[in-house]
């Protein structure tokens, strides 16, 4: 009878083989920590409604990312705050299947606090389960949005203070106040009489969602006692005395029996019916083939790494290859990264072109680096895969790279653009170059990817001589 009884459900994973550390069979959470309480009635939720195989949790930044170590069901890690922006594209995606959005009060109502609320006000149809210890548990116990007034933490040693730090933010209220939601109630993870309505409420924004009728919301008080600085019986004592002053429980919006349920049907479009609704006629519109370079083996599939100053037209570069890959039917990404200072600051992006489907678009082991100022190498070089190519603007970058295991390809891109009449189309001078050298991608490709990409077409005569003088130069 106890093993029926006390049995672990089949949401979870018999043994926590995910947990790096060497006890496979308990949880890694604090003692008292609300996060293994709301869990279990999670999961005990899903294997009652017989839902496991649809299950898509969205897990975001804190405690709340350790949920795949041990539910058995289908897991994505998002970045800070943004879990309700991807549970909304999962679930567009997948219309079938039940999304759970799994957060904390640092990563909801801080840095998320404007993803929440526009899914909320779209009435996206997806849960979401709101852990609300009122402080940043993980990192260091901080304030959080929610920490109470005079609440002492790291970072408001002597308590919060309304007149500098404001008021904490009831996010079931906010969010109730919207038009969308379906269902939204708060309620407390500590004794009995509690867990029962909590689980009751668990599992009511569950059922909401596979019943199609929209956006469900619990908020969950958890105890910290770590961070909080307490004993576990006393933390859940705090919560019942002090924390449900500010944060009442019950329901502050359910409109779930006046709702109609929407009926998903996922529709695929082929290729005629998405030429019809953006308005292309098929009969005038042919795709243009393009033939393939026979490519050496080492250079095919590269990862690209293209670095520089920002306005050195780094980003433009990337896109340039990306587009024109994806004319030859190639699997292409493109990913930039600069830093707040757009012209002047430094810039780089990643690029993939591949013959087969691309798992990431990050690189972080460049095939590929071509590097357009000093700083560039240096950072760059000692990324660069053992047997890779280095391409960098010798007329700028006054030191020669130091790698004997890979090629070395100094290119004066900034003087032969200069030569051209503007030095502004060096990126084009080195894009020119790369392809020259490896034959990845031919010429007729990138330069109908400029008329694609560069939208001043009168600037595209002296991109293309940029171009061929540097497939010239390595010629």
């Amino acid at each position: 009878m106890a093993v029926t009884i006390l049995k672990k459900p089949s949401t979870f994973y018999n043994i926590f083989e995910r947990k790096p550390d060497a006890d496979k069979i308990n949880t890694h959470y604090c003692p008292g920590c609300g996060h293994g309480k709301l869990h279990k009635l999670i999961a005990e939720a899903i294997e009652d409604f017989g839902v496991q195989d649809r299950v898509i949790f969205i897990n975001p930044v804190g405690c709340s990312v350790f949920l795949y170590y041990y539910f058995d069901a289908g897991h994505i890690q998002v970045a800070h705050g943004r879990a309700p922006a991807v549970a909304t594209g999962i679930k567009r995606v997948h219309p079938h299947s039940i999304v759970i959005s799994y957060q904390g009060d640092g990563d909801l109502a801080a840095i998320g606090g404007n993803e929440i609320l526009h899914a909320a006000n779209r009435g996206e149809h997806i849960t979401v389960f709101f852990v609300n210890n009122a402080i940043y548990g993980m990192t260091g116990g901080q304030m959080a949005p929610t920490t109470l007034p005079g609440m002492k933490t790291t970072t408001t040693p002597r308590g919060r203070d309304i007149r500098n730090e404001g008021y904490p933010l009831r996010m079931a209220e906010l969010i109730a106040t919207l038009d969308a939601p379906v269902y939204v109630e708060r309620v407390a993870l500590t004794d009995a009489k509690n867990m029962a309505k909590a689980r009751k409420a668990v599992r009511k924004a569950i059922q909401i969602q596979m019943e199609g009728k929209g956006f469900a919301f619990v908020e969950a008080l958890s105890a910290c006692p770590t961070g909080w600085g307490m004993n576990p019986p006393d933390a859940e004592k705090w919560i019942n005395e002090v924390m449900t002053k500010y944060f009442p429980l019950g329901v502050f919006k359910d409109i779930s029996d006046k709702v109609e349920p929407v009926k998903f049907e996922r529709k695929i479009l082929n290729a005629e019916e998405i030429k019809k609704a953006i308005g292309i006629d098929s009969a005038i519109v042919q795709p243009k083939k393009y033939k393939r370079n026979v490519i050496t083996e080492k250079y095919k599939n590269p990862k690209i790494k293209i670095a520089g100053f920002g306005g050195q037209g780094i980003l433009l570069l990337g896109l340039m290859l990306a587009q024109a890959g994806m004319l030859e039917e190639y699997h292409v990404s493109w990913l930039p990264s600069y830093g707040p200072e757009m012209r002047g600051g430094t810039a780089n992006c990643h690029v993939n072109i591949s013959e087969t489907e691309i798992a990431s678009p990050l690189v972080s082991i460049p095939t590929v680096l071509i590097a357009m100022n000093r700083p560039s190498l240096e950072k760059f070089e000692p990324t660069v895969k053992t047997g890779g190519i280095i391409f960098y603007d010798d007329s700028l970058i006054d030191i020669k790279p130091s790698r004997e295991d890979v090629e070395i390809i100094p290119v004066p891109a900034t003087k032969i653009a200069d030569d051209i009449g503007s030095t502004k189309v060096a990126n084009m001078v080195m894009l020119g170059a790369y392809i020259g050298y490896t034959g990845i991608l031919t010429k007729e490709s990138v330069f109908d990817a400029l008329d694609i990409v560069v939208k001043r077409r009168e600037l595209n005569e002296m991109n293309r001589k940029a171009i061929e003088a540097g497939i010239e130069f390595v010629l």
